[in-house]
């Protein structure tokens, strides 16, 4: 059942908010055991805050009264555990709620758990979480994508119609794209990142991921808005003019070397829109192929700096046995995954006096180029459409080379960069019959028009 008929059945009386989660908690029991998708149920909370919801008056329950939603396992929910999927922060309960959270259960929705993820939000498969990689729900042999494959793997099953996942490269478009529902990273600042557990805070963004276009739009609605805990949130402009007719880009310098399935699916995109009466434009994103090394010098920076505090002093793991301080941080550290730690590593590698200005300045100034193709591009189009991914979910531990794991986020990691918002939706099928998705990049604070062109594409 869709988000905005269990809110519009709850707000009137037709359904109970104890039977939604009731019967959302025993489907979470059954299909997880296999998928590995939710971390922690949070049984009680919900079961509790179902009775309350029940006990309000009618039509006064919240656009999301007694909707399950899911949190990715980065994001704050007082008194609850949030680790992000690390031995770091096993044991870690949170002290406050994020903004989002606040948000939601202002408007009656019910946080059922927190799911899965690469640890620190760090990879594009769900493998490196330290409890266990999640599985494709819809091959179990498959990846669901990262990082927030928990969530798109709960939507996508069924668990639950709305799950919140972050994007820094591509964590919630690309996950969403490989398990065929619809995922949004809105433009950067749309959305408080207060109570995010930091990764890169100059790209990181929470989206929702959705069954369909209607309830991530709800869902966006609600979570977006300035938050004075937030210095980099903005107030969305309320002025967009409504458009009847589209122009779409198209970067045809960007899109080489495709798989030809998604070739081939991405040219049926075109030609349905064409086939709409949808302009289609051809444009230019000259830096867009720097994107990605330019994503994983950045973000490994900001990392290494965010993740310094995690020292098992303040907080965090904490080796019992060491002789020395030195001996402390060496021991505390190694709670940290692979994948993490050469992330740091390369950070600290990019930010050091003698390599910075070879890599971290060089980076700022390319994504400066990124961010000015976006904008160049989006003065002659509406938005922009290309694919999600490269290909479609690959097997689970098939891929072992680091480089074509990172470009995974190939198509992705451009509109990170340039902060502009950007929508997948399922389009297409890969050779393994797996889902494939349509891209759409629009210009900031236009999440609107995004959802229209999407549903334009059969989007619903």
């Amino acid at each position: 059942m869709r988000a905005t008929e269990i809110a519009r059945k709850v707000n009137s009386g037709e359904l109970s908010a104890q039977k939604v989660i009731t019967e959302t908690l025993a489907l979470i029991k059954e299909k997880n055991p296999s998928l590995n998708a939710f971390l922690e149920i949070f049984e009680t909370t919900a079961l509790t805050r179902a009775k309350e919801i029940d006990a309000l008056p009618l039509n006064k329950r919240g656009k999301l009264a007694g909707v399950p939603i899911a949190i990715k396992d980065n994001i704050l929910y007082e008194g609850h555990i949030c680790s992000c999927a690390s031995k770091m922060l096993e044991n870690y309960k949170a002290p406050y709620s994020a903004t989002v959270v606040k948000k939601l259960l202002k408007e009656g929705a019910i946080i059922v758990g927190r799911t899965n993820m690469d640890e620190f939000a760090m990879g594009s498969s769900n493998e490196n979480s330290a409890f266990g990689p999640v599985k494709n729900p819809l091959d179990l042999a498959r990846v669901p994508g990262g990082s927030s494959g928990g969530s798109a793997a709960a939507v996508a099953s069924g668990m639950v119609p709305v799950a919140l996942g972050s994007d820094t490269g591509g964590s919630i478009r690309q996950p969403a794209s490989f398990c065929g529902v619809v995922g949004i990273k809105p433009t950067y600042g749309s959305v408080s990142r207060y109570g995010l557990t930091a990764f890169a805070s100059s790209a990181d963004q929470i989206g929702p991921i959705t069954n369909n276009v209607e309830d991530n739009k709800l869902v966006l609605s609600i979570i977006s808005g300035e938050d004075k805990k937030d210095f980099t949130s903005r107030a969305c402009p309320q002025n967009k003019q409504e458009k009847q007719n589209f122009t779409l880009g198209v970067p045809a310098d960007f899109l080489e070397n495709l798989e030809p399935e998604t070739a081939a699916a991405f040219k049926q995109a075109v030609e349905l829109y064409k086939s709409k009466g949808v302009q289609i434009k051809e444009i230019s994103l000259p830096h867009a192929k720097y994107a990605a090394p330019c994503y994983h010098i950045l973000t490994a920076s900001e990392a290494s700096s965010n993740l310094a505090r995690y020292d098992g002093l303040r907080y965090g793991y904490s080796a019992k046995d060491a002789k020395d301080l030195e001996e402390t941080y060496l021991k505390n550290r190694t709670a940290f995954g692979a994948e993490v730690k050469r992330r740091i590593i390369l950070g600290t590698f990019s930010l050091s006096s003698a390599h910075s200005g070879d890599f971290y300045l060089k980076a700022q100034k390319v994504r400066e180029l990124i961010k000015q193709d976006f904008q160049n591009a989006l003065k002659e189009v509406d938005a922009i459409i290309m694919p999600t991914t490269p290909s479609g979910a690959f097997k689970i531990g098939e891929v072992e080379d680091i480089l074509t794991l990172y470009l995974a986020d190939l198509f992705t990691c451009p509109a990170n960069m340039a902060g502009v918002p950007s929508l997948t939706i399922p389009f297409g099928k890969d050779k393994n019959n797996m889902p494939l998705g349509l891209q759409i990049c629009g210009n900031y604070f236009d999440e609107d028009l995004l959802y229209k062109v999407a549903i334009l594409a059969g989007g619903n």
